[in-house]
């Protein structure tokens, strides 16, 4: 805003069209700042973000992810949606969504052999989610490493 006397004028708002994976990962992660999801790219096609909700799977096709990877397990915290109701919300936009529910500080071989399976099976960049991303990201870097 800017002040003009004792008026103030509001600065015209800027639409930009939806963005897509390709595009740079900054622009990606401040457009999702204004939703409270923040996208962090881990590799070029491996990205982790924090619990995502049923109504930001369009955002997130629209983003170009044609897979989602679910590393919370159900119940694990408070008003936080089920692995159903995220892949069905999934499946509405068109997202596989795969569920390999991880312990907090507690990741096991078969957590990464299943990471492993899913990230074979792919193609494109894969968003996965947790609590907060990190729990992904550590996965991830484990998976590269076994």
């Amino acid at each position: 805003m800017i002040g003009a006397g004792s008026q103030l004028l509001k600065a015209p708002r800027v639409l930009r069209e939806p963005m897509t994976a390709d595009q740079d990962p900054a622009r990606l992660n401040n457009r999702h700042r204004r939703q409270h999801m923040s996208i962090r790219t881990i590799d070029p096609n491996f990205h982790v973000t924090g619990q995502i909700k049923p109504g930001a799977m369009q955002d997130v096709a629209r983003l170009g992810y044609k897979t989602v990877i679910c590393m919370r397990p159900d119940k694990e915290g408070f008003f936080q949606p089920t692995f159903a109701e995220l892949e069905m919300a999934a499946k509405a936009v068109g997202i596989k969504a795969h569920y390999i529910p991880v312990v907090p500080g507690a990741i096991t071989p078969a957590d990464l052999s299943a990471l492993k399976a899913v990230l074979s099976e792919t193609s494109g960049p894969v968003l996965a989610y947790c609590a907060s991303g990190n729990r992904c990201a550590s996965a991830f870097e484990m998976c590269k490493r076994a």
